[in-house]
């Protein structure tokens, strides 16, 4: 059976879980280059792991602009495959990598000139900045490997191979956990480069994990190919692509808005209280894995069936994938209540961490089942062309209510209250996103609908 129909005919339930396995895997084995970085970061100083945290707002940008540009992509090659447009899928692939490069470049220069300034207005401390600045400007100037690893594992993805995607990410992961306590600390005859170390072990697992994904693609890849002969720029290409990928990007880029501003409000209490918030961050992301790894597998599934004009399958992909999160999600929600103190103390938490972090990583875990719903749904409007759902639903989640909320109670009450903000932003931003993509998907519904309808009518009429 082909990859084609493989996404066409195979029973959903079993497409979606045999599509997401590998990519869940991938995303959570791509979550530990920052949970590995932090946990060895974090046995050099508490302000070490701070400045980790206070930076990981710059990273979750680039990553953004990243993965929002390859998800458009993944969508329009999908329905490209789907609609049986091999060559322009090739074309719309070229310009992808085109796109992947520039914005590559961008960050990179980005990296070189800006990076002090960066860091000085992250903070006022000197310690805190030289530390910044240390790890944010190899993570900026040698970023062409998140972008190409990003890309080639998503044109993979498209065509529904998602098992070489995840042994791409593996051997990034693999690469990225074996220098970090080398680098770091100076093992095996190399220097102590303390924080240094982990940026530059992060870059070089990333530029294997791009290496690898693009041999991958180059070699396995049976329909998608990049192809600069007669290659044709076309600037539709370029708007199908950020028609759904400028939405997810925005809706990336707002979680570093909000970490940058919530790191921003939680050094006003304690640079401990913001030391606690990246490892929640990096805890809950690894948890949020999975959940990524079902919406990513929902993409090509929805886009290549709504190409293919199935809506059938489309309908039958939202019964799976949503009850499916919800699960996930309600243990994560019971791991995190039951063992937050071993959580926290896998970063060497000091006593003032665990007295803020226990308690507060059980009050936000009550909202992940809300905020994996929001995901999903998200996901799911991106693989029928809608992207804007994502972004508002991110929006609402993680800045318009979260960030004014978290203030408010932390002004007014203490910061043992604060935390409640999650619950209010989690489930506003649910109700909105389940019930915009339900009525998306409804009116889908609906015209095929009347499309069969008016097919018989026809049918009978020749008859």
């Amino acid at each position: 059976m082909s990859k084609k129909n493989k996404l066409a005919d195979m029973p959903i339930q079993s497409l979606l879980y045999t599509m997401a396995i590998p990519l869940m895997m991938s995303l959570l084995i791509q979550s530990l280059y920052n949970i590995v970085d932090s946990i060895f970061v974090a046995k050099l100083s508490e302000n070490a792991l701070t400045a980790a945290s206070l930076v990981y707002s710059i990273q979750f940008l680039m990553i953004a602009v990243g993965v929002g540009t390859a998800v458009g992509l993944n969508a329009v090659l999908s329905r490209k495959i789907g609609e049986n447009k091999t060559d322009e899928a090739c074309q719309v692939a070229t310009t992808g990598l085109f796109l992947m490069l520039i914005t590559a470049f961008l960050f990179s220069f980005t990296g070189i000139f800006l990076s002090d300034t960066i860091a000085t207005k992250m903070t006022s401390e000197p310690e805190l900045q030289e530390l910044c600045k240390q790890y944010l400007s190899i993570n900026l100037v040698y970023c062409f490997g998140i972008f190409l690893q990003t890309y080639g594992q998503r044109l993979l993805q498209a065509v529904g191979d998602t098992v070489l995607s995840m042994l791409s990410l593996i051997i990034g992961a693999i690469l990225n956990i074996i220098l970090d306590p080398i680098m770091i600390f100076g093992l095996f005859g190399f220097p102590t480069m303390g924080i240094k170390g982990a940026a530059i072990a992060t870059v070089i697992g990333q530029m294997a994990g791009a290496i690898a994904a693009l041999l991958f693609n180059r070699f396995k890849n049976t329909l998608i190919h990049i192809k600069f002969k007669n290659y044709h720029f076309k600037w539709q290409d370029v708007v199908d692509i950020y028609k759904v990928g400028l939405p997810t990007i925005i809706m990336q880029a707002i979680g570093s808005v909000m970490t940058f501003a919530v790191n921003s409000i939680l050094l006003q209490v304690s640079t401990t209280a913001v030391a606690f918030f990246g490892i929640y961050y990096k805890l809950q992301n690894f948890l949020m894995m999975p959940i990524n790894g079902l919406g990513q597998a929902a993409i090509p599934i929805v886009a290549y069936n709504y190409g293919n004009k199935n809506f059938t399958r489309v309908n039958k992909t939202w019964k799976t994938l949503l009850p499916t999160g919800a699960v996930i999600a309600l243990l994560g929600t019971i791991l995190f209540c039951i063992f937050p103190k071993q959580l926290l103390n896998l970063f060497s938490a000091s006593s003032e961490m665990l007295i803020i972090g226990i308690p507060a990583l059980r009050i936000i875990s009550i909202s992940f089942v809300f905020a994996t719903i929001t995901i999903l749904c998200g996901y799911f409007a991106s693989g029928l062309g809608n992207g804007i759902v994502n972004m508002i639903s991110s929006a609402i989640r993680q800045l318009i209510l979260l960030v004014p909320c978290l203030w408010f109670l932390i002004k007014n009450f203490d910061i043992s209250y604060g935390w409640y903000a999650f619950w209010i932003a989690e489930i506003i931003a649910c109700i909105y996103s389940y019930s915009t993509s339900h009525k998306l998907l409804k009116n889908k519904l609906e015209v095929e609908n009347e499309r069969n309808i008016s097919q018989n009518k026809y049918k009978t009429i020749s008859w």
